[in-house]
């Protein structure tokens, strides 16, 4: 049987340099390994969700977890493998104006909040752990977004979601006050390039993640990897076998940091230990069982939030071989 030319669709990261540089491959499928970003342009551009979710641009592709959720609980053709490529705490990401009387998660209600969309991952997040480990209403905060939504919804009524008009940069909204407060993905441009007018909200947010590390036990999972249901028909058996590459990629970048001068942080040996202390061995975990407490809890947060057209369980989520 000749083998099965495919595409799939990720992020550069560390953990998938084995699969760009195809040390690692996946048995019985010759994949073409895409650099396609999401909020930065890349190689092959960016937008990578709406491509998935709108255009079915890709045999495989790294996938919001929110919009993943969205897309199955409408029967849009895709389906998942319990794999998840990229991880974040919310609370490193959440940003405030200095001058907006903003000192604590207590102060967010009544003000203007931006986020990159309501249905992005680290928004649900955000807003989901704001009510649940702050006793934040996230209905109390006025959301502002600066872009469409990958998948329609329509919002319950009393949430305030404001659209910024085309060409308006949230980053500059918040250095220059117009929002209050941001929680996106990455940080805003303006802060990291020094802006005086804006820092994160907690003071220490590292010590905060170590806490809700240990109350909660998992590094919260952003991304998953996504199959057009019509490859996964085709050829059942792909779904396990590009786990296990998934699987093998993460165990070859663990072996990176043996070499203290693999990356250009001169302390970054010191900083994989220190993280190893602080979060375990694994704080990437793959696999259904060891992430079930991580999607229960994300599930209840989208269906809250209003972003699911029906109730979604763990195991409905992922191809069956895996």
């Amino acid at each position: 049987m000749a083998k099965a030319d495919l595409t799939i669709a990720l992020s550069h990261y560390d953990r998938h340099i084995p699969l760009f540089d195809r040390s690692i491959q996946v048995e019985g499928a010759n994949i073409t390994v895409l650099e396609v970003g999401q909020s930065h342009p890349l190689k092959h551009g960016q937008d990578r969700h709406e491509r998935m979710l709108q255009k079915q641009e890709f045999d495989i592709c790294e996938l919001s977890l929110s919009s993943y959720l969205m897309a199955k609980s409408r029967g849009l053709p895709f389906t998942a493998i319990p794999v998840f490529p990229r991880r974040l705490f919310s609370l490193s990401q959440m940003w405030v104006n200095v001058d907006a009387r903003i000192s604590s998660p207590a102060d967010l209600p009544g003000k203007r909040v931006g986020l990159s969309t309501f249905q992005t991952t680290l928004s649900v997040l955000a807003k989901g752990d704001l009510q649940s480990e702050y006793n934040v209403p996230w209905r109390t905060i006025d959301w502002v977004v600066s872009k469409d939504e990958a998948v329609a919804f329509k919002p319950e009524a009393g949430v305030h979601i404001e659209l910024l008009a085309p060409g308006k940069k949230i980053g500059v909204l918040l250095e220059h006050g117009d929002i209050d407060a941001l929680m996106v993905p990455h940080p805003p441009a303006e802060a990291l390039e020094g802006s005086k007018k804006i820092r994160r909200l907690f003071a220490d947010p590292k010590q905060e993640e170590i806490k809700y590390f240990q109350k909660n036990g998992y590094y919260p999972i952003m991304h998953v990897v996504a199959f057009r249901d019509d490859v996964l028909k085709r050829d059942p058996a792909l779904a396990a076998k590009v786990m296990q590459a998934f699987d093998e990629a993460k165990q070859a970048c663990k072996a990176y940091y043996d070499d203290p001068n693999w990356s250009r942080f001169v302390w970054g040996r010191h900083l994989f230990e220190e993280e190893r202390k602080a979060f375990g061995d694994d704080p990437w975990p793959n696999g259904v069982e060891k992430n079930r407490a991580n999607l229960e809890r994300f599930i209840d947060y989208a269906e809250d939030q209003g972003l699911l057209a029906k109730k979604l369980g763990v195991d409905e989520l992922f191809a069956s071989p895996t």
